[in-house]
């Protein structure tokens, strides 16, 4: 084999390129980070490993050349869902550090239904996708083009959705730092 035909040969399992082991090792990093999230006892500290977390998503998806839905997460989640989510955690004055009301002893449990939440999504979307192909003739798959056209397409109802139930559970967080504020001035 010559070494022109080498180098043309695609690259097998055995010879990850470097694009392939920096998806891996971000894509570690990227569950320490939610796991560390989901079991902290600390609310601001899950806050926090939700911004590393999801900011792991957004490398993945630059990895993946997906670099509009890369800017997207960055920009929808973790500049606002998680401002949101610290905003609300300061409106509800909640415990800011370890809080025994955060902890209950059903870990067990909901482990258990992590687990299975988890397979039983695996596998509806592999049996979903499996014989899926990507045309690759066609536009690029996560370009801002056809991105664009999906999401207006069939995905403005729930996003509009999910706005108006962001917006609502804003709304509820003033309303219940006004309550406890107006029972302090009382006592």
């Amino acid at each position: 084999m010559s070494l022109a035909a080498a180098a043309a040969a695609p690259s097998g399992f055995l010879s990850p390129t470097g694009v392939e082991i920096a998806f891996v090792l971000v894509g570690i990093a990227t569950l320490g980070a939610a796991l560390i999230s989901v079991t902290t006892k600390q609310l601001v500290h899950a806050a926090l490993w939700l911004v590393v977390a999801l900011g792991g998503l957004a490398v993945e998806y630059l990895l993946l050349t997906a670099e509009f839905i890369a800017w997207v997460q960055v920009l929808i989640y973790v500049g606002s869902v998680v401002v949101l989510i610290l905003f609300g955690l300061m409106l509800t004055r909640a415990p800011i550090g370890r809080s025994p009301d955060a902890d209950s002893d059903n870990r067990w449990v909901a482990v258990t239904v992590a687990a299975a939440s988890a397979i039983t999504l695996v596998w509806v979307v592999v049996d979903a996708f499996r014989t899926t192909w990507i045309d690759l003739d066609g536009p690029v798959q996560g370009s801002t083009k056809v991105t664009g056209q999906t999401l207006f397409q069939h995905w403005v109802l729930p996003f509009e959705a999910l706005s108006v139930l962001l917006l609502a559970a804003l709304v509820g967080a003033i309303v219940l730092s006004r309550k406890n504020q107006d029972q302090d001035k009382e006592s």
